[in-house]
């Protein structure tokens, strides 16, 4: 029984064995393979991380290059910038030997001319002692006078004839001396303005605001014009919307309320959003930017002039220039030019051109007051300029340039002169625009002048003045009162064409914020 079932048991071992063996065979396979493949992937994403490292390494290495790069352009336009300024110190060295040789010569000649004097006077010192000698031999020869007689005649016949020739020497001399000075004056003159780049400037009094389509004309106005009102009551510019086509016209006589109007205008077209509050906002905003144009247009202008040292108020009052005019001038390229004409005549005259052109630069700043004053421009420039801590030379040439006060330098009568070379070419003025803009602006002043006015705008050409009262200063019953008192001491004390209208406005607000 027991021999039949260890076979079966042998063999199923044996089987078992087997199996075994197999198993673990394919195991071994399957395992091989899968660790073959990890190992591909681990291959693969070792040569992508590879790759971005190589170009994050290279992206760093371009972005460093560019920098060293940008860094040595720099460098080069500094050295550049630096070189042009040795040469334009090399050339100025140039002109100054130049000009030193020039006046060396000059000299030389001058010294020249008092030898060839010295050696005709002695020339005639000997020609007078050989007439003297004759004379008095003739004398001893008529032997009816004494010697003492003889000697006095004969000191008073030359002494006639010394005088007389003297005197016609000294005519000839002084008559060449004023030919010679009348000539050299009108060539430096010349010379002046020939090297000078004039320019006619002419003011207007109305800016025409180009839009795209005329439905935006209706966006302005505003329902029943509130929108326009408030436009003009905070800028002080009349608006006329007429039927001209993609056109708007902006008129007041003071150029920078134009170009506040102006640039208000440009902001709300391109914002879209149109309503009184807006409008307040934007205005003041561009007051802030008109404010910022000013101080950078002086800055520019002294940098353009090589003026340094300015204080900042003063570069400031130089920026305001810009904005006004004098008799249709623009007042900034008026000094400015002015500026120019006196370095170059300080030159010709072998002055200081820096303090000339400085002088020149400032002459008219009095003319941009920053509150009203009884002065004339010129000695209300020279207070500013010494409020500002300028030189006395400099203050003097301000205050002197229209003959107001006793000029004490050399300086003076160049700005003088050059101010009315600048300001007497033809084109260059308009009297006729500088009373109109007068007018105006004494109108504002009239009504300023009662107490709770806040702001004044002389419209229309003048045939409209709005006033803008405080509406906790004065009531409804004195806003009619003031309308009348205004309109009264305009008649009394003006003189205008046709009638003013005078508008008093008074306007109340409440304004509280919700937080």
């Amino acid at each position: 029984m027991g021999t039949p079932i260890t076979p079966i048991i042998i063999s199923a071992l044996i089987a078992l064995i087997v199996g075994g063996i197999a198993q673990y065979m394919i195991f071994k396979y399957g395992l091989k393979k899968k660790y073959n493949r990890i190992l591909d992937e681990a291959a693969k994403e070792a040569e992508v991380m590879k790759k971005n490292k190589l170009l994050e390494v290279k992206e760093k290495f371009l972005n460093k290059k560019a920098e060293l790069e940008k860094e040595v352009s720099q460098r080069n336009h500094k050295l550049q910038q630096a070189e042009n300024h040795v040469k334009q110190r090399e050339l100025h060295v140039n002109q100054r030997n130049e000009e030193l040789q020039r006046r060396k010569a000059e000299i030389d000649r001058y010294k020249e001319n008092v030898d060839n004097q010295q050696a005709n006077i002695e020339r005639k010192r000997q020609e007078l002692e050989q007439l003297h000698a004759q004379e008095r031999e003739k004398l001893e020869e008529i032997g009816g006078l004494s010697a003492e007689e003889a000697r006095n005649t004969l000191i008073d016949s030359l002494k006639e004839e010394a005088k007389t020739q003297a005197a016609s020497y000294i005519n000839d001399i002084m008559d060449d001396a004023r030919l010679t000075a009348t000539r050299e004056a009108k060539k430096i003159v010349i010379q002046t303005i020939q090297r000078v780049a004039t320019e006619t400037a002419i003011e207007n009094s109305v800016t025409v605001f180009h839009i795209e389509n005329d439905e935006m004309k209706g966006r302005i106005i505003g329902r029943e014009g509130r929108n326009i009102r408030a436009l003009e009551a905070a800028t002080g510019v009349e608006i006329v919307v007429d039927d001209t086509p993609e056109a708007i016209v902006l008129s007041a006589f003071d150029p920078v309320r134009r170009e506040i109007a102006r640039l208000a205008l440009h902001q709300l077209v391109a914002d879209g959003r149109i309503h009184p509050a807006r409008i307040e906002e934007v205005v003041a905003k561009v007051k802030k930017q008109i404010e910022e144009e000013i101080i950078e247009t002086g800055k520019r202008t002294t940098i353009d002039l090589g003026i340094h040292g300015l204080h900042p108020e003063l570069i400031r009052i130089i920026g305001k220039m810009k904005y006004r005019s004098s008799y249709g001038q623009n007042l900034l390229q008026h000094a400015r030019e002015t500026a120019n004409l006196c370095a170059v005549m300080a030159s010709e005259l072998g002055l200081n051109p820096k303090k000339a052109k400085r002088a020149g630069l400032l002459h008219d700043i009095g003319k941009v007051p920053d509150e009203e004053t009884e002065l004339p421009h010129a000695e209300y420039g020279m207070k500013i300029a010494e409020k500002y801590k300028e030189k006395p030379d400099i203050c003097n040439a301000i205050g002197a340039h229209h003959d107001e006060i006793e000029m004490n330098s050399l300086i003076a009568p160049i700005v003088q002169v050059c101010d009315a070379i600048s300001g007497a070419r033809p084109g260059a003025r308009r009297e006729i625009v500088e009373a109109y803009i007068k007018r105006l602006h004494d109108l504002e002043q009239l009504a300023m002048s009662y107490p709770g006015v806040t702001k004044t705008y002389a419209i229309q050409a003048g045939r409209e003045l709005r006033v803008i009262v405080g509406a906790d200063k004065i009531d409804d019953k004195q806003t009619e009162l003031l309308s009348g008192e205004i309109a009264k001491k305009i008649q009394d004390e003006m003189t205008y064409p046709g009638q003013v209208k005078i508008t008093v406005i008074r306007e109340t607000r409440a304004v509280n914020y919700a937080r």
